[in-house]
């Protein structure tokens, strides 16, 4: 890690001035050795820093196995050896647009996945009217490195630019969560007709689930299981069940939202930030019909991701989240409590922060934009 501060105030997690999403391309390099990185950081963690990628986007631990699955947003899925280090590029991986914000997104192991080896991805690709976000459904070769039998199974509707995509997942009590950013367009995360700025809750085939609460709208709405989102870049269940998900505000208004079925998070009518151009927003008070955050940032922190830890290597970090900034370069812990979020800590890495994921020992590995890949315990 590079850089540690530490507080148990919120005011002590306002780092940065902008939430707006960029990105940066970072040719592969050689694995670095273990380092402390800096002296500050080196106190509270004791890292490891692994390969580099181009531009990792999403990480995850294959259950069963000793495989960890990387996206690269510029197109490519590798599959690391946890016992070896080796790494190797999954063939049959899909054909994706990198522009902008879009490429390769996340990727999750099904739930059935030590039976039938599926697992989902979602990315970026082409489509009449500009880009599309999509999920797909594949089965992956962990012997030969190769999917098969990919499907697309979900869609974003309408296409659009290149921004906003979100694209994070989640498999909860046997339903498929996406987060669907606005696309930059701010309006469709009110509109019915649209998926843009929404969660949207499916079948593990794609079609929508039973239940949701739009429903009784008919058509595209039969998917939505929140609405009034603006970028959506994680999402993460606690011990408890609960779903939350962190989201990328305009200028500071950063939110790590409890998300609760039907309800409406306000974008683009409330805000605890402001347009670029200074226009004000709304903030969320009580009564004014939106669902508030259990927590936000001014200045931002610009939260790529979103991870709930439940291991126990970190005392005392039980159904903790972790956030890691963008703008920030930061990684931030709140603790969790029912329906309550507190930031409590925050460390400076210096490198934006793309995923965090919880391995199976409880250690905690950290992408960044930059490429690097980083494995953290507790410090000595």
């Amino acid at each position: 890690m590079r850089g540690l501060a530490s507080s148990t105030a919120a005011a002590a997690l306002l780092v940065s001035a902008c939430a707006q999403d960029s990105t940066t391309k970072t040719p592969t390099t050689p694995p670095a050795e273990t380092s402390a990185v800096q002296q500050e950081a080196a106190a509270q963690f004791e890292t490891v820093e692994h390969e580099q990628f181009d531009a990792p986007w999403a990480l995850e631990f294959l259950p069963g196995t000793q495989s960890l699955l990387i996206t690269e947003r510029t197109g490519a899925l590798k599959l690391r050896s946890q016992d070896s280090g080796e790494v190797r590029e999954v063939s049959g991986a899909p054909e994706v647009v990198d522009a902008g914000q879009g490429g390769m997104h996340d990727v999750i192991a099904g739930p059935t996945f030590g039976q039938d080896r599926t697992i989902y991805l979602s990315w970026v690709r082409s489509a009449e009217g500009g880009t599309q976000g999509v999920v797909g459904r594949a089965q992956l070769d962990t012997d030969q490195a190769a999917l098969e039998n990919l499907e697309v199974i979900w869609e974003q509707d309408p296409a659009a630019g290149d921004g906003h995509f979100s694209l994070r997942m989640i498999v909860l009590d046997e339903m498929l969560y996406v987060t669907s950013g606005d696309r930059q367009q701010m309006e469709p995360a009110q509109d019915m007709s649209t998926n843009l700025g929404t969660i949207v809750r499916l079948r593990l085939d794609g079609d929508p689930a039973p239940g949701n609460p739009f429903a009784d709208a008919g058509g595209t709405a039969s998917q939505f299981w929140t609405i009034g989102h603006r970028n959506p870049l994680g999402i993460a269940s606690d011990s408890h069940g609960n779903l939350w998900s962190s989201e990328m505000g305009p200028q500071g208004g950063d939110e790590l939202n409890l998300i609760r079925e039907g309800a409406n998070y306000g974008w683009p009518q409330a805000s605890m930030g402001v347009h670029y151009d200074g226009t004000e927003i709304a903030d969320h008070t009580e009564g004014d019909g939106f669902e508030s955050p259990k927590a936000h940032w001014v200045p931002a922190i610009s939260p790529g991701n979103l991870m709930i830890y439940q291991g126990e290597l970190f005392t005392g970090w039980q159904d903790s989240a972790l956030l890691g900034g963008l703008s920030g370069e930061n990684l931030v812990r709140v603790e969790l409590d029912g329906e309550t979020a507190e930031p409590a800590d925050e460390w400076d890495v210096g490198e934006r922060i793309r995923a965090v994921e919880e391995s199976p020992d409880g250690a905690v590995w950290v992408a960044t934009d930059g490429g690097s890949l980083m494995e953290l315990r507790p410090g000595q």
